[in-house]
């Protein structure tokens, strides 16, 4: 049950900001941040409306239900509007347990995504160019723009390892409980006996730091150029234009070749290293804060096995919280990619709820 105040805090705040922002005297700083609070809101307003009127609404039909003077067309009418009435409610009901979730400060921003063979060999680069199929489609079904920064293929056509920017609306806070190692099962097609094998791509997402969000000092970075190499380790270029970028105090190093001139490529490799460096940070803080709170959901470790695509029995399971969708081909297409992140939301802000 959702506490009604909080939801009449919601749509308080709503008209409150709607009216300071027709306000001409108003920074543009405060401006720019009221705007996107307001943004925010206007996303659920309709919904706590509904939630905030929902009992008024309910009696009223119950009562003409109850009411001996209603005939039978209009107690019928009444009984289709409650049910339409309840299976709102329970939609509603998700939306604003998830808007309630604690904001972490990070949720509004793009996002890096990394992904990674594991072991199983090819078939781990077959599944690993899968997975990053399967997130282009999310992106291209919810408008946001993937690109590229760096690849490596495999020689049977997957990948050994990719990274790309994903850039839209609260990208991070929809693909931030994505990271950890997926597993995969299946009868790879090199395999003739029919045998399934286990495989696993590990799968990264970084909150995208922008310079404000982390300082880097050149004096804590050491820059190593060299000449990049193709597959079989030939060189692919005359001049040295790939970049090795290590970050003195973490030690997180970057790599990045994939351009011909060197300075694009020391650009790709700083935006990558600022995000990584930047949730290097966050993950500090976060431990100190939770060394006593053990999550289900995950810490959003690499290592952590997250969930597996069962190929031959068309399902993909969530271990964090025991779901199991029988509809594989659909979640590889990306179609129903919301479902699950709907329930892992919930699952987190129940957490929560314990916790505090």
């Amino acid at each position: 049950m959702i506490p009604l105040e909080k939801v009449k805090n919601i749509i308080e705040k709503h008209s409150r900001l709607e009216s300071d922002l027709s306000s001409t005297n108003i920074d543009k700083k405060k401006f720019v941040e009221m705007s996107k609070e307001y943004a925010d809101l206007n996303d659920i307003i309709d919904d706590a409306k509904f939630y905030s009127s929902f009992d008024t609404e309910k009696k009223e039909l119950e009562k003409i239900i109850s009411d001996k003077a209603s005939d039978k067309e209009m107690i019928d009418l009444a009984n289709n509007e409650l049910s339409d009435l309840l299976s709102k409610n329970e939609r509603v009901k998700k939306k604003l347990i998830i808007f309630l979730l604690p904001k972490d400060e990070a949720d509004r921003k793009n996002a890096i995504l990394e992904i990674r063979a594991g072991t199983g060999g090819l078939e781990a680069s077959l599944f690993a160019g899968d997975l990053f199929k399967m997130y282009e489609k999310i992106c291209s079904n919810k408008k946001w723009i993937l690109e590229i920064i760096s690849i490596s293929k495999s020689e049977a056509g997957g990948l050994k390892e990719v990274i790309a920017s994903i850039k839209g609306k609260n990208i991070y806070s929809t693909l931030k409980y994505e990271s950890g190692v997926h597993r995969v099962q299946r009868v790879p097609e090199t395999e003739t006996q029919g045998r399934v094998h286990t495989s696993a791509a590990t799968v990264a997402v970084l909150p995208e730091a922008e310079e404000i969000d982390v300082k880097i000092e050149e004096k804590d970075l050491r820059i190593d150029v060299f000449r990049s190499s193709g597959p079989g380790g030939q060189s692919v270029n005359t001049t040295d234009s790939a970049v090795r970028i290590t970050h003195l105090p973490t030690g997180i190093v970057v790599s990045q070749q994939d351009e011909k001139s060197q300075i694009r490529n020391k650009e790709k490799g700083l935006k990558i290293l600022r995000s990584r460096v930047y949730e290097y940070e966050r993950k500090k803080k976060e431990d100190e804060r939770s060394k006593y709170r053990k999550s289900k959901i995950g810490s959003g470790d690499r290592s952590e096995r997250i969930r597996t695509y069962n190929f031959p029995q068309g399902r993909v399971t969530d271990h964090r919280i025991n779901l199991t969708l029988h509809k594989l081909t659909e979640f590889m297409e990306g179609e129903i990619f919301d479902e699950m992140i709907e329930n892992i939301n919930l699952q987190a802000q129940e957490e929560f709820m314990k916790s505090n």
